[in-house]
Protein backbone atom coordinates (compact mmCIF):
# COMPACT_ATOMS: atom_id res chain seq x y z
CA UNK A 1 0.00 0.00 0.00
CA UNK A 2 2.84 2.44 1.27
CA UNK A 3 4.51 1.93 -2.43
CA UNK A 4 1.50 2.38 -4.23
CA UNK A 5 0.90 5.79 -2.51
CA UNK A 6 4.59 6.85 -2.70
CA UNK A 7 4.88 5.87 -6.21
CA UNK A 8 1.64 7.61 -7.16
CA UNK A 9 3.10 10.72 -5.69
CA UNK A 10 6.43 10.34 -7.64
CA UNK A 11 4.24 10.33 -10.71
CA UNK A 12 2.74 13.51 -9.80
CA UNK A 13 5.98 15.43 -9.38
CA UNK A 14 6.67 14.12 -12.46
CA UNK A 15 3.93 15.29 -14.24
CA UNK A 16 4.62 18.32 -12.67
CA UNK A 17 7.27 19.82 -14.43
CA UNK A 18 4.97 19.46 -17.79
CA UNK A 19 2.69 21.94 -15.97
CA UNK A 20 2.99 25.42 -17.65
CA UNK A 21 1.17 26.88 -14.85
CA UNK A 22 3.19 27.10 -11.75
CA UNK A 23 1.56 26.68 -7.91
CA UNK A 24 2.85 29.86 -7.41
CA UNK A 25 0.60 31.15 -9.85
CA UNK A 26 -2.48 29.70 -8.88
CA UNK A 27 -2.28 30.40 -5.61
CA UNK A 28 -1.01 34.56 -6.32
CA UNK A 29 -4.13 34.44 -9.14
CA UNK A 30 -6.34 33.60 -6.33
CA UNK A 31 -5.25 35.45 -3.75
CA UNK A 32 -4.92 32.53 -1.56
CA UNK A 33 -4.51 33.31 2.47
CA UNK A 34 -2.10 30.97 4.23
CA UNK A 35 -3.72 28.03 6.09
CA UNK A 36 -4.11 28.72 9.88
CA UNK A 37 -2.27 26.93 12.18
CA UNK A 38 -3.35 23.30 13.35
CA UNK A 39 -3.10 22.17 17.04
CA UNK A 40 -3.33 18.09 17.70
CA UNK A 41 -7.15 18.45 18.84
CA UNK A 42 -8.32 20.30 15.28
CA UNK A 43 -10.53 18.67 13.24
CA UNK A 44 -8.52 17.55 9.77
CA UNK A 45 -9.49 19.56 7.03
CA UNK A 46 -10.47 16.92 4.60
CA UNK A 47 -10.96 18.05 0.90
CA UNK A 48 -13.02 15.24 -1.25
CA UNK A 49 -13.74 15.94 -4.90
CA UNK A 50 -17.13 13.57 -5.52
CA UNK A 51 -19.84 12.35 -2.95
CA UNK A 52 -18.58 9.12 -2.84
CA UNK A 53 -15.23 9.40 -2.04
CA UNK A 54 -16.93 12.04 0.65
CA UNK A 55 -18.67 9.37 2.08
CA UNK A 56 -16.26 6.94 2.62
CA UNK A 57 -13.77 9.51 4.26
CA UNK A 58 -17.17 10.67 6.04
CA UNK A 59 -17.83 7.11 7.76
CA UNK A 60 -13.92 6.65 8.25
CA UNK A 61 -12.89 10.03 9.21
CA UNK A 62 -16.09 10.44 11.62
CA UNK A 63 -15.76 13.62 14.11
CA UNK A 64 -12.11 14.19 13.38
CA UNK A 65 -12.81 15.30 10.24
CA UNK A 66 -13.61 18.43 9.01
CA UNK A 67 -15.02 17.86 5.08
CA UNK A 68 -15.59 19.98 2.27
CA UNK A 69 -16.94 18.09 -0.81
CA UNK A 70 -16.34 20.11 -4.09
CA UNK A 71 -18.73 18.04 -6.69
CA UNK A 72 -22.35 17.50 -5.23
CA UNK A 73 -25.49 16.37 -6.33
CA UNK A 74 -26.00 16.13 -10.05
CA UNK A 75 -22.28 17.26 -11.06
CA UNK A 76 -21.00 15.33 -13.66
CA UNK A 77 -17.45 15.06 -12.36
CA UNK A 78 -15.98 14.30 -16.07
CA UNK A 79 -16.61 17.87 -17.09
CA UNK A 80 -16.17 19.94 -14.09
CA UNK A 81 -13.49 22.17 -13.82
CA UNK A 82 -12.38 23.70 -10.16
CA UNK A 83 -13.63 27.09 -9.49
CA UNK A 84 -11.59 29.90 -7.55
CA UNK A 85 -13.41 28.66 -4.22
CA UNK A 86 -12.37 24.85 -5.33
CA UNK A 87 -8.91 26.09 -5.17
CA UNK A 88 -9.19 27.70 -2.42
CA UNK A 89 -11.11 25.19 -0.30
CA UNK A 90 -7.90 22.84 -1.53
CA UNK A 91 -5.09 24.74 -0.93
CA UNK A 92 -6.40 25.67 2.61
CA UNK A 93 -7.07 21.29 3.39
CA UNK A 94 -4.73 19.00 5.32
CA UNK A 95 -5.73 15.77 2.87
CA UNK A 96 -7.16 16.16 -0.28
CA UNK A 97 -8.90 12.39 -1.15
CA UNK A 98 -10.11 12.15 -5.29
CA UNK A 99 -11.61 8.87 -6.77
CA UNK A 100 -8.87 8.60 -9.53
CA UNK A 101 -8.67 6.12 -12.82
CA UNK A 102 -9.44 9.64 -14.57
CA UNK A 103 -12.47 10.48 -13.18
CA UNK A 104 -11.66 14.03 -12.29
CA UNK A 105 -10.68 14.71 -15.79
CA UNK A 106 -10.54 18.32 -15.85
CA UNK A 107 -9.47 18.82 -12.07
CA UNK A 108 -6.19 16.44 -13.20
CA UNK A 109 -4.17 19.21 -13.28
CA UNK A 110 -5.01 20.72 -9.94
CA UNK A 111 -4.79 18.13 -8.32
CA UNK A 112 -1.58 17.28 -10.09
CA UNK A 113 -0.03 20.48 -8.49
CA UNK A 114 -1.13 20.00 -5.66
CA UNK A 115 0.64 16.72 -4.48
CA UNK A 116 3.48 18.81 -4.26
CA UNK A 117 2.42 20.40 -1.13
CA UNK A 118 0.42 18.13 0.46
CA UNK A 119 -1.03 14.47 0.77
CA UNK A 120 -3.65 14.37 -2.29
CA UNK A 121 -4.52 10.55 -1.98
CA UNK A 122 -6.36 8.73 -5.31
CA UNK A 123 -8.46 5.80 -2.89
CA UNK A 124 -8.59 3.39 -5.96
CA UNK A 125 -4.65 3.49 -5.41
CA UNK A 126 -6.16 1.10 -2.73
CA UNK A 127 -8.06 -1.34 -4.96
CA UNK A 128 -6.27 -4.62 -6.35
CA UNK A 129 -5.56 -4.36 -10.04
CA UNK A 130 -7.25 -7.34 -11.19
CA UNK A 131 -10.95 -5.72 -9.62
CA UNK A 132 -10.30 -2.66 -12.49
CA UNK A 133 -12.17 -3.13 -15.42
CA UNK A 134 -10.71 -1.24 -18.94
CA UNK A 135 -13.02 1.06 -20.90
CA UNK A 136 -14.88 -0.51 -23.24
CA UNK A 137 -14.63 1.59 -26.71
CA UNK A 138 -10.78 1.45 -26.04
CA UNK A 139 -9.97 -1.34 -23.98
CA UNK A 140 -6.74 0.88 -22.83
CA UNK A 141 -7.62 3.05 -20.36
CA UNK A 142 -9.74 1.87 -16.67
CA UNK A 143 -13.30 2.41 -15.97
CA UNK A 144 -13.30 4.88 -13.29
CA UNK A 145 -17.11 4.08 -11.96
CA UNK A 146 -16.00 1.47 -9.59
CA UNK A 147 -18.04 2.25 -7.19
CA UNK A 148 -21.15 0.43 -9.12
CA UNK A 149 -19.49 -2.82 -7.57
CA UNK A 150 -20.06 -2.28 -3.58
CA UNK A 151 -17.14 -4.88 -3.12
CA UNK A 152 -14.87 -3.59 -5.20
CA UNK A 153 -15.53 -0.04 -3.75
CA UNK A 154 -15.42 -1.02 -0.24
CA UNK A 155 -11.53 -1.66 -0.69
CA UNK A 156 -11.18 2.00 -1.08
CA UNK A 157 -11.52 2.37 2.38
CA UNK A 158 -8.23 1.36 3.30
CA UNK A 159 -6.35 4.38 1.81
CA UNK A 160 -8.72 6.98 3.80
CA UNK A 161 -7.36 4.95 6.78
CA UNK A 162 -4.24 4.69 5.81
CA UNK A 163 -3.52 8.14 5.40
CA UNK A 164 -5.81 9.14 8.20
CA UNK A 165 -4.04 7.20 10.31
CA UNK A 166 -0.44 8.73 8.61
CA UNK A 167 -1.76 12.16 9.69
CA UNK A 168 -3.42 11.77 13.08
CA UNK A 169 -1.65 8.57 14.07
CA UNK A 170 -2.80 8.73 17.61
CA UNK A 171 -6.36 8.26 16.54
CA UNK A 172 -5.54 5.42 14.26
CA UNK A 173 -7.70 2.30 15.93
CA UNK A 174 -10.81 4.88 15.46
CA UNK A 175 -10.27 5.17 12.16
CA UNK A 176 -9.63 1.39 11.80
CA UNK A 177 -12.85 0.44 13.65
CA UNK A 178 -14.93 2.86 11.89
CA UNK A 179 -14.09 1.48 8.46
CA UNK A 180 -14.66 -2.23 10.07
CA UNK A 181 -18.05 -1.03 10.57
CA UNK A 182 -18.47 0.69 7.32
CA UNK A 183 -17.73 -2.02 5.54
CA UNK A 184 -19.72 -4.21 7.62
CA UNK A 185 -22.79 -2.04 6.10
CA UNK A 186 -21.18 -2.54 2.34
CA UNK A 187 -21.07 -6.59 2.70
CA UNK A 188 -24.87 -6.38 3.38
CA UNK A 189 -25.48 -4.01 0.71
CA UNK A 190 -23.48 -6.32 -2.29
CA UNK A 191 -25.50 -9.30 -0.92
CA UNK A 192 -28.42 -7.34 -1.58
CA UNK A 193 -27.54 -6.58 -5.08
CA UNK A 194 -26.51 -10.18 -5.98
CA UNK A 195 -29.82 -11.43 -4.20
CA UNK A 196 -32.45 -8.77 -5.89
CA UNK A 197 -30.66 -8.46 -9.19
CA UNK A 198 -30.36 -12.47 -9.64
CA UNK A 199 -34.24 -12.41 -9.34
CA UNK A 200 -34.06 -10.10 -12.67
CA UNK A 201 -35.62 -13.20 -15.25
CA UNK A 202 -32.44 -14.08 -17.58
CA UNK A 203 -34.08 -12.68 -21.07
CA UNK A 204 -34.59 -9.34 -19.15
CA UNK A 205 -31.27 -8.81 -17.47
CA UNK A 206 -30.45 -5.56 -20.36
CA UNK A 207 -29.44 -2.57 -18.36
CA UNK A 208 -29.39 0.33 -21.27
CA UNK A 209 -28.20 3.71 -19.70
CA UNK A 210 -27.06 7.21 -20.79
CA UNK A 211 -23.43 6.64 -20.62
CA UNK A 212 -21.43 3.67 -19.89
CA UNK A 213 -20.79 3.77 -16.38
CA UNK A 214 -22.44 0.60 -14.84
CA UNK A 215 -20.18 -1.70 -16.25
CA UNK A 216 -19.23 -2.69 -12.99
CA UNK A 217 -22.16 -2.78 -12.19
CA UNK A 218 -23.36 -5.44 -14.65
CA UNK A 219 -20.23 -7.58 -13.80
CA UNK A 220 -20.86 -7.67 -10.07
CA UNK A 221 -24.55 -8.30 -10.31
CA UNK A 222 -25.15 -10.07 -13.86
CA UNK A 223 -26.11 -7.70 -15.49
CA UNK A 224 -25.75 -6.83 -19.93
CA UNK A 225 -25.15 -3.26 -19.33
CA UNK A 226 -25.01 -0.96 -22.43
CA UNK A 227 -24.74 2.78 -22.99
CA UNK A 228 -25.79 4.98 -25.15
CA UNK A 229 -22.52 7.25 -24.61
CA UNK A 230 -18.81 5.62 -23.60
CA UNK A 231 -17.47 6.15 -20.31
CA UNK A 232 -17.37 9.68 -20.08
CA UNK A 233 -19.82 11.58 -21.00
CA UNK A 234 -17.46 13.88 -23.05
CA UNK A 235 -18.15 11.01 -25.89
CA UNK A 236 -20.94 12.05 -28.38
CA UNK A 237 -23.38 9.18 -28.90
CA UNK A 238 -23.78 9.05 -32.91
CA UNK A 239 -27.11 8.02 -35.05
CA UNK A 240 -25.56 4.86 -35.36
CA UNK A 241 -25.21 4.15 -31.91
CA UNK A 242 -28.79 4.81 -31.55
CA UNK A 243 -30.14 2.92 -34.46
CA UNK A 244 -28.24 0.20 -33.34
CA UNK A 245 -29.47 0.20 -29.55
CA UNK A 246 -33.47 0.70 -31.21
CA UNK A 247 -32.57 -2.38 -33.01
CA UNK A 248 -31.37 -4.05 -29.96
CA UNK A 249 -34.39 -3.09 -27.42
CA UNK A 250 -36.74 -4.14 -30.36
CA UNK A 251 -35.42 -7.86 -31.46
CA UNK A 252 -34.95 -8.23 -27.35
CA UNK A 253 -38.48 -7.00 -26.23
CA UNK A 254 -36.32 -4.78 -23.47
CA UNK A 255 -39.06 -3.29 -21.58
CA UNK A 256 -37.13 -0.35 -19.80
CA UNK A 257 -34.06 1.60 -20.12
CA UNK A 258 -33.00 4.19 -17.84
CA UNK A 259 -31.88 7.56 -17.04
CA UNK A 260 -29.01 8.89 -14.76
CA UNK A 261 -29.47 12.06 -12.42
CA UNK A 262 -26.46 13.87 -13.66
CA UNK A 263 -26.65 13.01 -17.73
CA UNK A 264 -29.09 14.46 -20.41
CA UNK A 265 -32.01 12.28 -20.94
CA UNK A 266 -32.45 13.10 -24.43
CA UNK A 267 -30.43 10.17 -25.92
CA UNK A 268 -32.82 7.56 -23.53
CA UNK A 269 -35.51 9.55 -25.07
CA UNK A 270 -34.64 9.32 -28.73
CA UNK A 271 -33.99 5.22 -27.48
CA UNK A 272 -38.24 5.09 -26.59
CA UNK A 273 -39.21 7.18 -29.79
CA UNK A 274 -36.93 5.20 -31.65
CA UNK A 275 -38.81 2.13 -30.29
CA UNK A 276 -41.81 3.24 -30.93
CA UNK A 277 -41.95 3.93 -34.14
CA UNK A 278 -41.18 0.28 -34.91
CA UNK A 279 -44.32 -0.85 -32.66
CA UNK A 280 -42.31 -1.74 -29.93
CA UNK A 281 -43.22 0.11 -26.25
CA UNK A 282 -40.46 0.71 -23.87
CA UNK A 283 -40.64 2.71 -21.05
CA UNK A 284 -38.15 4.83 -19.01
CA UNK A 285 -37.60 2.51 -15.66
CA UNK A 286 -36.11 5.13 -13.38
CA UNK A 287 -33.19 7.72 -12.72
CA UNK A 288 -30.00 6.15 -11.66
CA UNK A 289 -27.32 8.32 -10.15
CA UNK A 290 -24.20 7.27 -12.11
CA UNK A 291 -21.54 9.92 -11.49
CA UNK A 292 -23.35 11.79 -8.60
CA UNK A 293 -25.48 10.79 -5.53
CA UNK A 294 -28.68 12.37 -4.36
CA UNK A 295 -29.01 15.74 -2.60
CA UNK A 296 -27.57 15.88 0.48
CA UNK A 297 -29.53 15.07 3.79
CA UNK A 298 -31.36 12.55 1.98
CA UNK A 299 -30.92 8.60 1.80
CA UNK A 300 -30.14 9.02 -1.69
CA UNK A 301 -27.22 11.61 -0.68
CA UNK A 302 -25.33 8.68 0.83
CA UNK A 303 -23.15 5.74 -0.93
CA UNK A 304 -25.20 3.86 0.55
CA UNK A 305 -28.55 4.94 -0.56
CA UNK A 306 -27.27 5.66 -3.84
CA UNK A 307 -26.36 1.96 -4.52
CA UNK A 308 -29.62 0.96 -2.92
CA UNK A 309 -31.62 3.16 -5.25
CA UNK A 310 -29.86 1.94 -8.25
CA UNK A 311 -30.25 -2.42 -7.34
CA UNK A 312 -33.78 -1.55 -6.10
CA UNK A 313 -34.63 0.67 -9.26
CA UNK A 314 -33.29 -1.87 -11.54
CA UNK A 315 -34.50 -5.00 -10.47
CA UNK A 316 -37.81 -3.79 -9.92
CA UNK A 317 -38.41 -2.11 -13.70
CA UNK A 318 -36.87 -5.25 -15.47
CA UNK A 319 -39.12 -7.82 -13.81
CA UNK A 320 -37.18 -8.70 -10.15
CA UNK A 321 -38.67 -8.70 -6.56
CA UNK A 322 -37.43 -5.71 -4.45
CA UNK A 323 -39.42 -3.77 -1.90
CA UNK A 324 -40.08 -0.94 -2.49
CA UNK A 325 -38.95 0.98 0.23
CA UNK A 326 -35.30 -0.77 -0.55
CA UNK A 327 -32.53 -2.75 1.50
CA UNK A 328 -33.10 -0.27 4.64
CA UNK A 329 -36.69 0.93 4.09
CA UNK A 330 -35.50 4.65 3.28
CA UNK A 331 -35.66 4.57 -0.29
CA UNK A 332 -38.02 8.29 -1.16
CA UNK A 333 -39.88 6.71 -3.54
Amino acid sequence: MQNSLTNHRHLCCHLLAAVCVSLLGWTTGCNAPSPEARTKDSPIRVVATVGMVADLVRNIGGDRIELNQICGSGVDPHLYKATRDDVLALMNADIVFYSGLHLEGKMTDTLVKLAMTKPVIAVTDAVPKNLIRQASQTGDNPDPHMWMDVNAWSKCCQAVVDELSRFDEAFSETYKNNAENYIAQLDTLHEYGKKSLSSVPTTSRVLITSHDAFGYFGSAYGIEVLGVQGISTESEAGLQQINQLVSLIVDRKVSAVFVESSVSRKNIEALVEGARSRQHEVVIGGELFSDAMGIAGTYEGTYIGMLDHNITTVTRALGGQAPPSGLNGKLSH
